[in-house]
C-alpha cells in the first residue's frame, strides 16, 4: 500500500512489512480489533440515533463519547487508536455521501464483527532494531525486506489472511532525478498494458486468467460446505489467498514498470481514465474483467507518487476521442469499435496499431504540439518475463523481487 502527498521538498509515503507477532501478542492483536469494532458499533449507532432525532452530530461530537462510552476492555486500547477508529466511521460516512450526491444508489453502514487495522498515529509505537513496539501490545519482529527511510509518522497494523502487516507513514525528502530530455504519451489498456508514442509495448500478463480456473474451482467447492463449518473455513482462506496472490503480483508488476517509465522520461501524458464509469460502460463480462484486475487506478497512483519523488511531472489528459482520432491528420473516425484492433484512416490511409496512434494522440494532447508527419515503424514488445527483468533500464535478476522503491 503505498500512499503519497507532497509539501515542499517532502513527500508522504506508505512502507509495507510483514511482522511475526508472537500467540500472545497475536491474541492481544485480535482483542483490541473486536474492541475497535464495538467502539465503531456504538459510534455508528449514536450517529443513526441523532440523525433520527433530527440533532445534528459531527466528528467532534463522537469523538467526545469516546471517553464516555462503557465497553468491556475499552482500556486495553491505546487512546490515539481509538480515535482513529472515530476517524474511520467518519471517512465512511462522507464517502456514502459523495457516492449520493453523484446519484449513486448505496446502502448503509453496517455494524462490524472485527476491525482489521490497527491505526497508531503518532504516538504509541518504537521501533527498536527489526523490532516494532506498541502502546498496550507489545513487541513484535519485523522483516525489512528493504530500508525503512524518512521520519515515521504512523504505524498501521493490518491483518490479512496471508499473515499480519505493518504499514508506516513516514515522510521522506524528494530525490529529483537527472533531465533525461525526454517526454512520452502512454496508452493505458486491456490487452497491452502500456503502449507508448515512442513505440515500446508492455505486456497485460492478465495474472487472473492464469488461475481463474482454480478460483472456479474452489468457489464450488465453498458454496457445496456449510457457512462458518471448518471445511467452509479452509476453502475460504484457501480462496482468499489465490486472490491476494494475484493481486500481489499484479502490484508488484506495475511498480516496475512505473519505476522505469520514471527513470526514462521528464514528463509522462496519459489519460484521465474514469475506472468505475469504464467498468459500467462495458457490456462485456470479460473487458468489465479485464479492467478491474489491470488496476489502472493502481498503475496512476504509483506513477504519479514516484514521478513527485523524483521531480518528474505527470500530466493526465482528456481521454475524449484518443482512440478515434487519427494522428496524422485529425481525422475522427467515429465507427471504431472495441474490436478494430487496427486503425485505419479512410481519410488519408494512415494504417498503424489501434494503441500506439492513441498514444500519439495523448502526447500531442498533453504536450500541446500541433498534428505533425508521423511513421509507423516497428513496435518493440515487451513480454512479461523480458520486461521484469531484461529490458526496463536498471534492473537485473538480483533486482528486488518485491517491487516498490529499490535503494540505489
Amino acid at each position: 500500500m503505498w500512499r503519497a502527498k507532497g509539501k515542499n521538498n517532502v513527500i508522504q509515503l506508505s512502507f509495507k512489512y510483514r511482522v511475526y507477532p508472537t500467540r500472545e501478542v497475536e491474541e492481544k492483536l485480535l482483542k483490541v480489533m473486536q474492541i475497535e469494532a464495538k467502539v465503531y458499533n456504538a459510534l455508528l449507532d449514536a450517529v443513526n440515533n441523532a440523525r433520527k432525532e433530527g440533532r445534528k452530530i459531527t466528528p467532534k461530537d463522537t469523538q467526545a463519547m469516546l471517553k464516555e462510552l462503557k465497553i468491556d476492555g475499552k482500556e486495553l486500547v491505546y487512546s490515539k487508536a481509538l480515535q482513529m477508529v472515530n476517524n474511520q466511521l467518519w471517512y465512511n460516512i462522507n464517502s456514502l455521501h459523495e457516492l449520493k450526491k453523484k446519484g449513486k444508489k448505496v446502502g448503509k453502514l453496517r455494524h462490524k464483527k472485527i476491525l482489521r487495522v490497527i491505526n497508531y498515529n503518532q504516538s504509541g509505537f518504537k521501533v527498536e532494531g527489526d523490532k516494532l513496539i506498541l502502546s498496550k501490545i507489545g513487541e513484535m519482529k519485523v522483516l525489512f525486506h528493504r530500508p525503512l527511510e524518512g521520519k515515521i509518522k504512523g504505524v498501521i497494523i493490518r491483518k490479512s489472511v496471508t499473515g499480519w502487516y505493518a504499514i508506516f507513514q513516514v515522510e521522506v525528502e524528494k530525490k529529483p532525478r537527472e533531465k533525461t530530455g525526454k517526454v512520452v504519451g502512454i496508452d493505458l489498456g486491456v490487452d497491452k498494458l502500456v503502449t507508448t508514442s515512442d513505440g515500446v509495448v508492455v505486456e497485460n500478463p492478465k495474472f487472473f486468467d492464469k488461475v481463474e480456473r482454480g478460483i472456479r474451482v474452489l468457489q464450488r467447492g465453498l458454496s457445496r460446505k456449510k457457512r462458518g463449518s471448518r471445511n467452509y473455513e479452509k476453502v475460504r482462506k484457501k480462496l482468499a489467498k489465490l486472490y491476494e496472490h494475484v493481486k500481489n503480483l499484479m502490484s508488484d508488476y506495475i511498480h516496475k514498470v512505473t519505476s522505469w517509465l520514471v527513470e526514462q522520461y521528464d514528463e509522462i501524458y496519459v489519460e484521465d481514465l474514469d475506472v468505475k464509469e469504464m467498468v459500467g460502460g462495458s457490456e462485456s463480462k470479460t473487458l468489465r474483467k479485464h479492467i478491474l484486475y489491470s488496476n489502472f487506478s493502481e498503475f496512476m497512483s504509483y506513477l504519479s507518487y514516484k514521478a513527485e519523488r523524483a521531480g518528474r511531472r505527470v500530466v493526465k489528459v482528456n481521454p475524449a476521442y484518443t482512440s478515434k482520432k487519427c494522428a496524422r491528420c485529425g481525422y475522427v473516425k467515429k465507427d471504431l469499435s472495441l474490436r478494430d484492433r487496427v486503425f485505419v484512416c479512410p481519410k488519408c490511409g494512415w494504417v498503424t496499431d489501434r494503441d500506439y496512434n492513441a498514444c500519439l494522440n495523448i502526447f500531442r494532447a498533453g504536450s500541446g504540439l500541433p498534428l505533425g508527419p508521423v511513421d509507423r515503424g516497428p513496435l518493440l514488445y515487451i513480454p512479461f518475463s523480458e520486461g521484469v527483468y531484461s529490458k526496463f533500464p536498471g534492473r537485473s535478476r538480483k533486482s528486488s523481487p518485491r517491487g516498490g522503491d529499490v535503494p540505489s
